[in-house]
Protein backbone atom coordinates (compact mmCIF):
# COMPACT_ATOMS: atom_id res chain seq x y z
CA UNK A 1 0.00 0.00 0.00
CA UNK A 2 1.05 3.49 -1.14
CA UNK A 3 2.30 5.99 2.28
CA UNK A 4 0.13 9.41 1.91
CA UNK A 5 3.62 10.90 0.51
CA UNK A 6 3.81 8.29 -2.09
CA UNK A 7 0.60 9.37 -3.59
CA UNK A 8 1.31 13.05 -3.59
CA UNK A 9 4.44 12.65 -5.34
CA UNK A 10 2.44 10.59 -8.49
CA UNK A 11 0.06 13.19 -8.26
CA UNK A 12 -0.22 14.31 -11.48
CA UNK A 13 -0.83 18.78 -10.46
CA UNK A 14 -1.80 20.93 -13.53
CA UNK A 15 -0.41 24.67 -13.46
CA UNK A 16 -1.56 26.50 -10.73
CA UNK A 17 -2.71 29.35 -13.69
CA UNK A 18 -5.26 26.37 -15.28
CA UNK A 19 -6.77 25.75 -11.67
CA UNK A 20 -7.04 29.66 -10.98
CA UNK A 21 -8.40 30.01 -14.63
CA UNK A 22 -11.26 27.52 -13.33
CA UNK A 23 -12.95 30.28 -10.78
CA UNK A 24 -12.27 33.34 -13.12
CA UNK A 25 -9.26 34.18 -12.10
CA UNK A 26 -6.83 35.60 -14.78
CA UNK A 27 -3.06 35.42 -14.51
CA UNK A 28 -2.47 38.98 -13.25
CA UNK A 29 -4.65 38.16 -10.29
CA UNK A 30 -1.97 35.85 -9.06
CA UNK A 31 1.20 35.75 -7.80
CA UNK A 32 2.96 32.86 -8.45
CA UNK A 33 5.51 30.97 -6.13
CA UNK A 34 6.42 28.35 -9.05
CA UNK A 35 4.08 26.47 -11.20
CA UNK A 36 1.92 24.71 -8.44
CA UNK A 37 1.07 27.37 -5.85
CA UNK A 38 0.16 31.23 -5.76
CA UNK A 39 -1.20 33.52 -4.06
CA UNK A 40 -3.92 35.70 -4.28
CA UNK A 41 -3.86 39.57 -5.48
CA UNK A 42 -5.32 41.72 -2.95
CA UNK A 43 -6.63 43.68 -5.83
CA UNK A 44 -8.70 40.08 -7.38
CA UNK A 45 -10.13 39.96 -3.94
CA UNK A 46 -11.64 43.29 -3.83
CA UNK A 47 -12.86 42.34 -7.54
CA UNK A 48 -14.90 39.71 -7.02
CA UNK A 49 -16.43 41.13 -3.73
CA UNK A 50 -19.49 42.10 -5.28
CA UNK A 51 -20.41 38.29 -6.42
CA UNK A 52 -23.29 36.49 -5.11
CA UNK A 53 -21.93 33.81 -2.16
CA UNK A 54 -22.29 30.19 -2.11
CA UNK A 55 -23.39 27.76 0.44
CA UNK A 56 -20.84 27.58 3.07
CA UNK A 57 -20.30 24.04 4.90
CA UNK A 58 -18.51 23.77 8.03
CA UNK A 59 -16.54 20.19 8.68
CA UNK A 60 -15.58 19.65 12.36
CA UNK A 61 -15.62 16.22 14.25
CA UNK A 62 -15.75 14.61 17.55
CA UNK A 63 -12.85 14.58 20.06
CA UNK A 64 -10.07 13.28 18.74
CA UNK A 65 -8.65 10.29 19.89
CA UNK A 66 -5.48 8.34 18.84
CA UNK A 67 -7.55 5.97 16.79
CA UNK A 68 -7.72 9.02 14.13
CA UNK A 69 -10.91 11.06 12.84
CA UNK A 70 -9.92 11.60 9.45
CA UNK A 71 -11.49 15.04 9.28
CA UNK A 72 -9.19 16.97 7.09
CA UNK A 73 -9.55 14.14 5.03
CA UNK A 74 -12.83 14.35 4.36
CA UNK A 75 -13.25 17.60 4.13
CA UNK A 76 -11.09 17.52 0.74
CA UNK A 77 -12.83 14.26 -0.22
CA UNK A 78 -15.93 15.63 0.01
CA UNK A 79 -15.42 18.94 -1.90
CA UNK A 80 -13.72 16.55 -4.58
CA UNK A 81 -16.85 14.65 -4.88
CA UNK A 82 -19.40 17.57 -4.99
CA UNK A 83 -17.30 18.67 -8.65
CA UNK A 84 -17.54 14.99 -9.39
CA UNK A 85 -21.68 15.71 -9.23
CA UNK A 86 -20.74 18.57 -11.44
CA UNK A 87 -21.11 21.12 -8.34
CA UNK A 88 -18.60 24.18 -7.97
CA UNK A 89 -17.08 23.39 -4.54
CA UNK A 90 -13.79 24.89 -3.37
CA UNK A 91 -12.01 24.15 -0.05
CA UNK A 92 -10.82 26.74 2.36
CA UNK A 93 -8.49 25.08 4.78
CA UNK A 94 -5.52 25.88 7.71
CA UNK A 95 -2.27 25.67 6.83
CA UNK A 96 -0.15 23.18 8.71
CA UNK A 97 2.15 23.99 11.65
CA UNK A 98 5.65 22.49 11.71
CA UNK A 99 5.34 21.48 15.39
CA UNK A 100 2.98 19.22 14.87
CA UNK A 101 4.54 17.66 11.13
CA UNK A 102 7.61 17.11 13.22
CA UNK A 103 6.12 15.85 16.83
CA UNK A 104 3.07 13.75 17.29
CA UNK A 105 1.13 13.92 13.05
CA UNK A 106 3.18 14.34 10.68
CA UNK A 107 2.00 16.08 8.07
CA UNK A 108 -1.77 17.81 7.83
CA UNK A 109 -2.71 17.86 3.85
CA UNK A 110 -5.37 15.29 3.99
CA UNK A 111 -4.88 11.50 3.48
CA UNK A 112 -4.68 9.07 0.64
CA UNK A 113 -6.86 9.74 -2.45
CA UNK A 114 -8.00 12.92 -0.62
CA UNK A 115 -5.30 15.23 -0.60
CA UNK A 116 -4.02 18.69 -1.24
CA UNK A 117 -0.71 19.09 -3.38
CA UNK A 118 1.90 19.95 -3.81
CA UNK A 119 1.63 18.02 -0.22
CA UNK A 120 5.66 18.64 0.93
CA UNK A 121 5.58 21.87 -0.13
CA UNK A 122 2.24 22.90 2.31
CA UNK A 123 3.81 20.95 5.47
CA UNK A 124 6.78 22.21 4.66
CA UNK A 125 6.95 26.44 4.60
CA UNK A 126 4.76 26.36 2.16
CA UNK A 127 4.56 30.31 0.78
CA UNK A 128 6.88 31.60 4.26
CA UNK A 129 3.24 32.88 6.09
CA UNK A 130 3.82 31.44 9.43
CA UNK A 131 7.28 32.47 9.07
CA UNK A 132 5.70 36.34 8.48
CA UNK A 133 3.93 35.51 11.62
CA UNK A 134 6.58 34.45 13.38
CA UNK A 135 8.64 37.06 12.66
CA UNK A 136 5.94 39.92 13.25
CA UNK A 137 5.32 38.63 17.07
CA UNK A 138 8.89 38.65 17.50
CA UNK A 139 9.64 42.13 16.28
CA UNK A 140 7.01 42.93 18.83
CA UNK A 141 8.87 41.43 21.79
CA UNK A 142 11.90 42.79 20.90
CA UNK A 143 10.50 46.68 20.63
CA UNK A 144 9.09 45.81 24.05
CA UNK A 145 12.00 45.21 25.16
CA UNK A 146 14.00 47.60 23.81
CA UNK A 147 11.43 49.97 25.11
CA UNK A 148 12.82 49.25 28.56
CA UNK A 149 15.96 49.36 27.84
CA UNK A 150 16.00 52.88 26.19
CA UNK A 151 14.58 54.53 29.87
CA UNK A 152 11.35 52.63 30.06
CA UNK A 153 9.24 55.74 29.12
CA UNK A 154 6.03 53.98 28.66
CA UNK A 155 6.69 53.31 32.84
CA UNK A 156 6.11 48.94 31.54
CA UNK A 157 5.74 47.20 35.00
CA UNK A 158 8.16 44.10 33.60
CA UNK A 159 6.06 42.11 36.48
CA UNK A 160 2.85 42.99 33.77
CA UNK A 161 4.13 41.29 30.19
CA UNK A 162 1.61 39.54 28.49
CA UNK A 163 3.55 39.32 24.90
CA UNK A 164 5.12 36.07 24.69
CA UNK A 165 7.85 35.10 22.14
CA UNK A 166 7.11 32.44 19.46
CA UNK A 167 8.69 29.76 17.26
CA UNK A 168 6.85 27.08 15.14
CA UNK A 169 8.04 23.74 16.99
CA UNK A 170 6.96 21.90 19.47
CA UNK A 171 9.99 22.78 22.07
CA UNK A 172 9.02 22.62 25.57
CA UNK A 173 12.05 23.84 27.01
CA UNK A 174 11.12 27.72 26.18
CA UNK A 175 7.93 27.39 27.97
CA UNK A 176 9.21 29.53 30.95
CA UNK A 177 12.46 31.22 30.51
CA UNK A 178 14.24 34.36 31.43
CA UNK A 179 15.51 36.74 29.08
CA UNK A 180 18.08 39.68 29.55
CA UNK A 181 20.87 37.96 31.66
CA UNK A 182 24.58 39.04 31.01
CA UNK A 183 24.86 42.25 32.37
CA UNK A 184 22.80 46.00 31.88
CA UNK A 185 24.31 45.68 27.97
CA UNK A 186 21.88 42.72 27.46
CA UNK A 187 18.68 43.99 28.34
CA UNK A 188 16.23 43.81 31.04
CA UNK A 189 16.36 40.68 33.65
CA UNK A 190 12.78 39.16 33.63
CA UNK A 191 10.73 36.03 33.09
CA UNK A 192 9.47 34.99 29.74
CA UNK A 193 8.27 32.64 27.61
CA UNK A 194 7.62 31.25 24.58
CA UNK A 195 4.39 30.03 22.49
CA UNK A 196 4.31 27.94 19.30
CA UNK A 197 3.86 30.99 16.15
CA UNK A 198 0.45 29.16 15.19
CA UNK A 199 -1.19 30.53 18.92
CA UNK A 200 -0.09 33.88 18.27
CA UNK A 201 -2.19 36.55 18.60
CA UNK A 202 -0.68 37.99 15.02
CA UNK A 203 -1.97 34.55 13.58
CA UNK A 204 -5.63 35.72 15.02
CA UNK A 205 -5.31 38.98 13.51
CA UNK A 206 -4.46 37.40 10.22
CA UNK A 207 -6.61 34.88 10.15
CA UNK A 208 -9.67 37.71 11.05
CA UNK A 209 -8.20 40.57 9.03
CA UNK A 210 -10.65 41.34 5.82
CA UNK A 211 -8.14 43.77 4.86
CA UNK A 212 -4.30 44.67 5.14
CA UNK A 213 -5.91 48.10 6.69
CA UNK A 214 -8.21 45.90 8.96
CA UNK A 215 -4.95 44.12 9.66
CA UNK A 216 -3.20 47.05 10.59
CA UNK A 217 -5.65 48.15 12.82
CA UNK A 218 -5.60 44.82 14.90
CA UNK A 219 -2.23 45.13 14.91
CA UNK A 220 -2.10 48.11 16.81
CA UNK A 221 -4.56 47.15 18.87
CA UNK A 222 -2.93 44.24 20.44
CA UNK A 223 -1.98 44.10 24.27
CA UNK A 224 1.77 43.59 24.77
CA UNK A 225 2.15 44.76 28.76
CA UNK A 226 0.47 46.76 31.39
CA UNK A 227 2.42 50.17 32.88
CA UNK A 228 2.85 50.55 36.88
CA UNK A 229 -0.83 52.43 36.68
CA UNK A 230 -2.19 49.27 35.44
CA UNK A 231 -3.53 50.83 32.00
CA UNK A 232 -2.44 48.83 28.54
CA UNK A 233 0.31 49.14 26.51
CA UNK A 234 -0.31 47.86 22.68
CA UNK A 235 1.18 47.69 19.87
CA UNK A 236 0.34 51.00 18.72
CA UNK A 237 2.26 52.56 21.91
CA UNK A 238 5.18 50.84 21.61
CA UNK A 239 5.16 52.16 17.81
CA UNK A 240 5.42 48.83 16.16
CA UNK A 241 2.36 48.67 14.48
CA UNK A 242 3.65 49.84 10.91
CA UNK A 243 6.44 47.62 10.79
CA UNK A 244 4.45 44.63 12.21
CA UNK A 245 1.91 45.17 8.87
CA UNK A 246 4.76 45.68 6.43
CA UNK A 247 6.25 42.59 7.62
CA UNK A 248 2.84 40.52 6.91
CA UNK A 249 1.84 42.32 3.93
CA UNK A 250 2.42 39.20 1.37
CA UNK A 251 1.08 36.79 4.10
CA UNK A 252 -2.45 38.54 4.43
CA UNK A 253 -2.92 36.81 0.73
CA UNK A 254 -4.74 33.78 0.53
CA UNK A 255 -2.59 30.77 -1.53
CA UNK A 256 -4.71 28.48 -4.00
CA UNK A 257 -3.61 25.15 -4.56
CA UNK A 258 -5.09 21.72 -5.79
CA UNK A 259 -5.88 18.16 -4.70
CA UNK A 260 -5.33 15.22 -6.14
CA UNK A 261 -7.76 15.63 -8.80
CA UNK A 262 -7.81 19.29 -9.32
CA UNK A 263 -10.44 20.97 -7.23
CA UNK A 264 -9.40 24.24 -5.73
CA UNK A 265 -7.76 24.35 -2.43
CA UNK A 266 -7.71 27.92 -0.51
CA UNK A 267 -5.07 27.05 2.25
CA UNK A 268 -4.49 29.90 4.66
CA UNK A 269 -3.83 30.71 8.31
CA UNK A 270 -3.96 28.03 10.43
CA UNK A 271 -4.13 27.96 14.49
CA UNK A 272 -4.84 25.18 16.77
CA UNK A 273 -8.37 24.77 18.10
CA UNK A 274 -7.49 24.00 21.51
CA UNK A 275 -5.09 26.62 22.09
CA UNK A 276 -6.05 29.29 19.70
CA UNK A 277 -9.44 29.69 17.61
CA UNK A 278 -8.80 27.25 15.10
CA UNK A 279 -9.68 28.29 11.93
CA UNK A 280 -8.66 29.51 9.13
CA UNK A 281 -8.64 32.64 7.17
CA UNK A 282 -11.70 35.05 7.10
CA UNK A 283 -10.45 36.55 3.44
CA UNK A 284 -10.07 32.70 2.13
CA UNK A 285 -13.46 31.87 3.64
CA UNK A 286 -14.87 34.81 1.91
CA UNK A 287 -12.93 34.13 -1.31
CA UNK A 288 -14.29 30.52 -1.46
CA UNK A 289 -18.02 31.49 -0.93
CA UNK A 290 -17.55 34.23 -3.75
CA UNK A 291 -15.89 32.27 -6.58
CA UNK A 292 -17.33 28.72 -5.82
CA UNK A 293 -20.83 27.56 -5.69
CA UNK A 294 -19.89 25.78 -2.14
CA UNK A 295 -17.27 26.80 -0.10
CA UNK A 296 -16.39 24.10 2.65
CA UNK A 297 -13.80 24.42 5.11
CA UNK A 298 -12.98 23.46 8.30
CA UNK A 299 -12.02 23.96 12.24
CA UNK A 300 -9.36 21.99 14.44
CA UNK A 301 -10.32 19.18 16.69
CA UNK A 302 -13.98 18.17 17.43
CA UNK A 303 -16.83 20.50 17.85
CA UNK A 304 -16.60 21.54 21.28
CA UNK A 305 -13.06 23.43 20.49
CA UNK A 306 -13.03 24.63 16.44
CA UNK A 307 -16.93 24.92 15.69
CA UNK A 308 -17.60 26.65 18.69
CA UNK A 309 -14.96 29.34 17.87
CA UNK A 310 -15.52 28.98 14.45
CA UNK A 311 -19.53 29.83 15.04
CA UNK A 312 -19.03 32.38 18.24
CA UNK A 313 -16.14 34.01 17.05
CA UNK A 314 -15.04 33.73 13.38
CA UNK A 315 -18.79 33.60 11.99
CA UNK A 316 -19.67 36.79 14.63
CA UNK A 317 -16.88 38.88 13.41
CA UNK A 318 -16.94 38.37 9.67
CA UNK A 319 -20.93 38.03 8.86
CA UNK A 320 -20.62 34.39 7.80
CA UNK A 321 -23.92 32.35 7.94
CA UNK A 322 -22.73 28.84 7.41
CA UNK A 323 -25.49 26.74 5.59
CA UNK A 324 -24.66 22.83 7.17
CA UNK A 325 -22.30 20.66 9.35
CA UNK A 326 -20.26 17.55 8.58
CA UNK A 327 -19.23 16.02 11.78
CA UNK A 328 -16.74 13.29 11.22
CA UNK A 329 -16.14 10.22 13.39
CA UNK A 330 -14.94 6.63 12.84
CA UNK A 331 -15.76 3.40 14.36
CA UNK A 332 -12.77 2.76 15.82
CA UNK A 333 -12.61 6.27 17.66
CA UNK A 334 -15.87 6.07 19.40
CA UNK A 335 -14.97 2.73 20.34
CA UNK A 336 -12.11 4.25 22.14
CA UNK A 337 -14.18 6.71 23.70
CA UNK A 338 -15.95 3.84 24.85
CA UNK A 339 -12.89 2.64 26.91
CA UNK A 340 -11.69 -0.06 24.47
CA UNK A 341 -7.69 -0.26 24.35
CA UNK A 342 -6.35 1.02 21.05
CA UNK A 343 -4.72 -2.53 20.78
CA UNK A 344 -8.31 -3.89 20.67
CA UNK A 345 -10.03 -1.29 17.83
CA UNK A 346 -10.32 -3.85 15.53
CA UNK A 347 -12.47 -6.06 17.50
CA UNK A 348 -16.69 -5.81 17.00
CA UNK A 349 -17.59 -4.10 20.13
CA UNK A 350 -21.18 -2.92 20.06
CA UNK A 351 -21.36 -2.32 23.86
CA UNK A 352 -18.36 -0.05 23.58
CA UNK A 353 -19.72 1.34 20.66
CA UNK A 354 -22.99 2.35 22.27
CA UNK A 355 -21.24 3.90 25.30
CA UNK A 356 -18.71 5.61 22.93
CA UNK A 357 -21.39 7.53 20.60
CA UNK A 358 -22.36 9.35 23.08
CA UNK A 359 -19.70 11.59 22.55
CA UNK A 360 -20.89 12.21 18.98
CA UNK A 361 -24.73 12.71 20.03
CA UNK A 362 -22.88 15.66 22.41
CA UNK A 363 -21.92 17.18 19.22
CA UNK A 364 -24.81 16.82 17.11
CA UNK A 365 -26.60 18.25 19.72
CA UNK A 366 -24.36 21.33 20.01
CA UNK A 367 -24.28 21.60 16.18
CA UNK A 368 -28.53 21.86 16.95
CA UNK A 369 -28.17 24.88 19.20
CA UNK A 370 -26.79 26.97 16.75
CA UNK A 371 -29.44 26.24 14.51
CA UNK A 372 -27.74 24.21 11.84
CA UNK A 373 -28.36 21.03 10.25
CA UNK A 374 -25.72 18.49 10.44
CA UNK A 375 -24.50 15.08 8.96
CA UNK A 376 -22.35 12.68 10.57
CA UNK A 377 -19.19 11.29 7.97
CA UNK A 378 -18.11 7.85 8.95
CA UNK A 379 -14.41 7.87 7.52
CA UNK A 380 -14.22 3.63 6.93
CA UNK A 381 -12.37 1.19 8.34
CA UNK A 382 -11.75 -2.32 6.96
CA UNK A 383 -12.39 -3.50 10.26
CA UNK A 384 -16.10 -1.39 10.57
CA UNK A 385 -18.79 -4.25 10.80
CA UNK A 386 -22.40 -4.45 9.45
CA UNK A 387 -23.49 -4.42 12.64
CA UNK A 388 -21.35 -1.32 14.24
CA UNK A 389 -22.26 0.64 10.75
CA UNK A 390 -26.25 -0.30 11.46
CA UNK A 391 -26.30 0.86 15.80
CA UNK A 392 -24.51 3.81 14.37
CA UNK A 393 -26.96 4.88 12.01
CA UNK A 394 -29.70 3.80 14.20
CA UNK A 395 -28.60 6.30 16.84
CA UNK A 396 -28.42 8.76 14.55
CA UNK A 397 -30.90 8.58 12.88
CA UNK A 398 -33.52 9.01 16.47
CA UNK A 399 -31.46 12.27 16.42
CA UNK A 400 -32.93 13.36 13.73
CA UNK A 401 -29.31 13.21 11.88
CA UNK A 402 -28.20 11.19 8.74
CA UNK A 403 -25.21 9.70 8.34
CA UNK A 404 -23.00 8.73 5.41
CA UNK A 405 -20.11 6.43 4.90
CA UNK A 406 -17.41 7.83 3.68
CA UNK A 407 -13.77 6.06 1.68
CA UNK A 408 -12.56 9.42 0.55
CA UNK A 409 -9.05 7.84 2.08
CA UNK A 410 -9.05 4.62 -0.21
CA UNK A 411 -11.60 6.24 -3.34
CA UNK A 412 -10.74 9.81 -3.28
CA UNK A 413 -13.98 11.80 -5.08
CA UNK A 414 -15.63 8.64 -5.98
CA UNK A 415 -15.39 7.64 -1.75
CA UNK A 416 -17.42 10.54 -1.01
CA UNK A 417 -20.72 10.74 -3.61
CA UNK A 418 -22.79 9.34 -0.43
CA UNK A 419 -21.60 12.10 1.83
CA UNK A 420 -21.74 14.72 -0.96
CA UNK A 421 -25.42 13.49 -1.93
CA UNK A 422 -27.08 13.42 1.57
CA UNK A 423 -24.94 17.15 2.21
CA UNK A 424 -26.75 17.60 -0.78
CA UNK A 425 -30.14 17.16 -0.05
CA UNK A 426 -29.22 18.54 3.81
CA UNK A 427 -28.67 21.59 1.51
CA UNK A 428 -32.26 21.53 -0.53
CA UNK A 429 -34.36 20.67 2.14
CA UNK A 430 -33.11 21.97 5.65
CA UNK A 431 -33.10 25.48 6.09
CA UNK A 432 -30.53 26.95 8.37
CA UNK A 433 -31.39 29.68 11.03
CA UNK A 434 -27.52 29.97 12.57
CA UNK A 435 -27.43 31.78 15.73
CA UNK A 436 -24.23 32.28 18.03
CA UNK A 437 -24.44 30.72 21.17
CA UNK A 438 -24.23 33.63 24.01
CA UNK A 439 -24.98 37.34 23.36
CA UNK A 440 -21.39 39.25 23.69
CA UNK A 441 -23.20 41.54 25.98
CA UNK A 442 -23.35 38.91 29.03
CA UNK A 443 -20.71 39.59 31.39
CA UNK A 444 -17.73 37.53 30.81
CA UNK A 445 -17.74 35.10 33.65
CA UNK A 446 -21.38 34.31 32.32
CA UNK A 447 -19.77 33.78 28.75
CA UNK A 448 -17.67 31.53 30.24
CA UNK A 449 -20.11 29.38 31.75
CA UNK A 450 -22.50 29.10 29.04
CA UNK A 451 -20.11 27.67 26.89
CA UNK A 452 -18.71 25.13 29.48
CA UNK A 453 -22.22 24.05 30.38
CA UNK A 454 -24.01 24.37 26.86
CA UNK A 455 -21.33 23.29 24.76
CA UNK A 456 -18.94 20.72 27.41
CA UNK A 457 -21.95 19.73 29.47
CA UNK A 458 -20.04 20.68 33.12
CA UNK A 459 -21.96 21.37 35.81
CA UNK A 460 -20.17 24.41 36.85
CA UNK A 461 -17.25 26.99 36.16
CA UNK A 462 -14.38 27.99 38.86
CA UNK A 463 -12.68 30.78 38.42
CA UNK A 464 -9.20 31.22 40.48
CA UNK A 465 -8.18 34.64 42.61
CA UNK A 466 -6.13 35.68 39.81
CA UNK A 467 -8.85 35.05 37.09
CA UNK A 468 -11.50 37.01 38.85
CA UNK A 469 -9.23 39.70 39.29
CA UNK A 470 -8.91 40.14 36.16
CA UNK A 471 -12.45 39.97 34.94
CA UNK A 472 -12.62 42.99 36.77
CA UNK A 473 -9.81 44.79 35.61
CA UNK A 474 -11.23 43.91 31.89
CA UNK A 475 -14.53 44.72 32.87
CA UNK A 476 -13.08 48.14 34.14
CA UNK A 477 -10.93 48.74 30.71
CA UNK A 478 -14.49 48.17 28.70
CA UNK A 479 -13.08 45.10 27.14
CA UNK A 480 -16.25 42.96 28.67
CA UNK A 481 -18.23 42.64 25.17
CA UNK A 482 -15.94 40.53 23.65
CA UNK A 483 -16.55 36.84 23.04
CA UNK A 484 -14.36 33.94 24.21
CA UNK A 485 -11.83 31.45 23.09
CA UNK A 486 -11.33 28.94 25.42
CA UNK A 487 -7.92 27.38 25.28
CA UNK A 488 -8.59 23.48 26.74
CA UNK A 489 -7.94 20.04 25.65
CA UNK A 490 -9.27 18.51 22.86
CA UNK A 491 -9.15 15.02 23.94
CA UNK A 492 -12.15 15.96 26.15
CA UNK A 493 -15.46 17.39 26.57
CA UNK A 494 -14.25 18.45 30.01
CA UNK A 495 -10.88 19.96 31.12
CA UNK A 496 -9.02 16.41 32.01
CA UNK A 497 -8.03 14.48 28.70
CA UNK A 498 -8.53 11.16 30.44
CA UNK A 499 -12.44 11.50 30.93
CA UNK A 500 -13.12 10.81 27.26
CA UNK A 501 -16.99 9.73 25.91
CA UNK A 502 -19.07 11.80 27.75
CA UNK A 503 -18.11 12.52 31.03
CA UNK A 504 -20.92 14.14 33.78
CA UNK A 505 -20.62 15.84 37.17
CA UNK A 506 -17.23 17.97 36.44
CA UNK A 507 -16.62 21.70 36.42
CA UNK A 508 -14.30 23.11 34.41
CA UNK A 509 -11.43 25.24 36.10
CA UNK A 510 -10.24 28.59 34.13
CA UNK A 511 -6.71 29.56 35.36
CA UNK A 512 -6.17 32.46 33.41
CA UNK A 513 -7.46 35.08 31.23
CA UNK A 514 -6.12 37.02 28.40
CA UNK A 515 -6.86 39.47 26.75
CA UNK A 516 -6.66 39.30 22.81
CA UNK A 517 -7.56 42.67 21.93
CA UNK A 518 -6.51 42.65 18.27
CA UNK A 519 -8.25 39.37 17.61
CA UNK A 520 -11.43 40.66 19.59
CA UNK A 521 -11.43 37.75 22.15
CA UNK A 522 -10.18 36.76 25.56
CA UNK A 523 -8.42 34.10 26.26
CA UNK A 524 -10.06 31.77 28.98
CA UNK A 525 -6.86 29.02 30.13
CA UNK A 526 -8.63 25.80 31.31
CA UNK A 527 -7.14 22.90 32.87
CA UNK A 528 -3.07 22.49 32.47
CA UNK A 529 -3.64 23.17 28.83
CA UNK A 530 -0.08 25.02 27.63
CA UNK A 531 0.10 27.48 23.88
CA UNK A 532 3.82 25.29 23.89
CA UNK A 533 3.30 21.77 22.88
CA UNK A 534 6.25 19.15 23.74
CA UNK A 535 8.25 16.49 21.22
CA UNK A 536 6.59 13.24 22.14
CA UNK A 537 9.22 10.04 23.35
CA UNK A 538 9.45 9.16 19.51
CA UNK A 539 8.71 12.34 16.93
CA UNK A 540 7.87 12.17 13.71
CA UNK A 541 10.78 14.04 12.70
CA UNK A 542 13.02 10.56 13.79
CA UNK A 543 11.38 8.91 10.16
CA UNK A 544 11.43 11.78 8.33
CA UNK A 545 14.33 12.03 5.02
CA UNK A 546 15.71 13.14 1.94
CA UNK A 547 17.93 11.41 -0.58
CA UNK A 548 19.89 12.98 -3.33
CA UNK A 549 17.26 12.84 -5.55
CA UNK A 550 15.71 15.35 -3.52
CA UNK A 551 12.86 12.70 -2.64
CA UNK A 552 11.35 12.75 0.82
CA UNK A 553 9.93 10.23 3.01
CA UNK A 554 8.41 9.69 5.85
CA UNK A 555 6.37 13.00 6.26
CA UNK A 556 3.15 11.36 5.89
Amino acid sequence: MLTDVQIAQSAQMKPIKEIAAGLGLAEDDLELYGKYKAKISLEAISKVKENKDGKLVLVTAINPTPAGEGKTTTMIGLSQALNKLGKKSIVAMREPSLGPCFGVKGGAAGGGYAQVVPMEDINLHFTGDIHAITTANNLIAAMLDNSIQQGNPLDIDTRQIVWKRVVDLNDRALRHIVVGLGGKVNGVPREDGFDISVASEVMAILCLATSLEDLKQRAGRMIVAYNHAGEPVTVDDIKATGAVTLLLKDAIKPNLVQTLDHTPVFVHGGPFANIAHGCNSVMATQLALKLGDYAITEAGFGADLGAEKFLDIKCRQAGLKPDAVVIVATVRALKMHGGVAKKDLGEENLEALRKGIENLEKHIENIAKYGLPSVVAINAFPTDTEAELELLNEICQSKGVDVAISKVWAQGADGGIELAEKLLEILETKEADFKPLYDVELPIADKIKTIAKEIYGADDVVFTKKVVNKIKKYTEQGLANLPICVAKTQYSLSDDPSLLGRPEGFTVAINDLIPNTGAGFLVAISGDIMRMPGLPKVPAAVNMDIDEDGTIVGLF
